[in-house]
């Protein structure tokens, strides 16, 4: 069956199309009842279209779905009940938590995804569940960083580091993560005394996304930066733009804290919402997400780390090595999250 999507750009236009997209999803629904799925996504479509159409030829299950890169939220809480969205899938718990805050989850019960998520990548009470895992890692320059130098995240605070790590906004959700995972690992006074220290060896001013850190690195403004495990294989295979090979050529991938608490890690999530019309059919999508195909199709596609226990990683993943990943429930991390953007608001990292 063909995939229908619509692809909203922006937080602004996202009520406008929400009034002229909602009432055409609503009758879909009336006409396929009980044989469709209505899917809103932040995750890219180059992603979820392999999942979607794997699970349509499994199911004969009708699969509408909007991918927004902003609004979702705010789309939801406008339709209320009458939203036709069954199911929410985020490229990260940051984003998952904005669902979960304005009360726009329910909690699903499923011995398939107990059996196939880990409890520490699941909400205690099952509002959303993990699906593949990456890890916040640390880019660093094959020579001019000697082992030893930054085996850990504390270390990027530490006086030898001064001048010689970039960075990404504080203000985005990956650091806004990586900060409430400290918070919950240290407690606020000493998290912030790290993010002072970090701060303070800046190399320049937070800028760019995790890849430009890593072009950054290359270029010699600085010595070592924080990104996800993902853009690594990402820039190593990336053919249209050579220069990215380059970048990725001249770091290495370190995963932090390997001997005390491991790497701090996020997930890409799924969760069914309060408004769903098709519950069981909302369940029945999650737990293909979980299953040993759907996992590969991730694994391939992104090069994250599957959830479900047993499913081979990307090989060039592998190359990586095995690491400890922070085995502390994700939802005591995102609980730390208003905490962690107060924080990098009070010591200004950004400026």
């Amino acid at each position: 069956m063909n995939i229908k999507t619509y692809v909203l750009r922006s937080l602004i236009i996202a009520p406008l199309l929400g009034a002229l997209f909602g009432p055409a999803l609503n009758a879909n629904a009336a006409e396929n009842a009980g044989n469709v799925l209505n899917v809103y996504s932040y995750r890219q479509e180059f992603l979820v279209n392999p999942l979607i159409e794997a699970f349509e030829k499994e199911t004969d299950i009708d699969v509408k779905i909007v991918f927004a890169q902003e609004g979702l939220v705010q789309r939801l809480k406008a339709e209320g009940m009458n939203s036709p969205a069954d199911v929410i899938l985020t490229a990260d718990i940051n984003r998952m938590e904005e669902f979960q805050s304005e009360n726009l989850l329910q909690p699903v019960t499923s011995d398939t995804l107990s059996t196939n998520i880990p409890a520490q990548y699941r909400h205690p009470e099952g509002l959303w569940y993990g699906l593949t895992m990456r890890a916040r890692v640390i880019y660093a320059h094959k020579t001019r960083v000697k082992p030893g130098e930054a085996d850990t995240y504390e270390d990027l605070a530490q006086p030898h580091m001064k001048g010689r790590v970039c960075a990404r906004s504080g203000k985005h959700p990956y650091n806004i993560s990586l900060l409430a995972s400290v918070i919950a690992a240290k407690g606020i006074d000493e998290a912030q005394a790290w993010l002072q220290g970090v701060k303070d060896n800046l190399a320049r001013r937070p800028q760019g996304n995790d890849r430009a850190q890593v072009k950054a690195i290359k270029e010699g403004e600085c010595d070592v930066a924080i990104g996800n495990s993902y853009y690594f294989g990402k820039m190593l295979t990336n053919d249209d733009k050579p220069e990215e090979k380059e970048w990725a050529a001249a770091v290495n991938l370190i995963f932090p804290n390997q001997s005390d608490r491991g790497a701090h890690v996020n997930v890409s999530a799924a969760a069914v919402t309060q408004s769903a019309k098709h519950l069981d059919t909302a369940i029945k999508f999650l737990e293909f997400l979980s299953s040993d195909n759907a996992q590969r199709i991730f694994a391939a596609e992104n090069f994250e780390y599957p959830l479900k226990e047993g499913v081979a990683v990307d090989p060039l993943v592998a190359s990586w090595g095995a690491f400890k990943a922070d085995n502390r429930n994700l939802a005591e991390i995102v609980a730390q999250h208003t905490e962690a953007a107060k924080m990098m608001d009070r010591v200004a990292f950004d400026q």
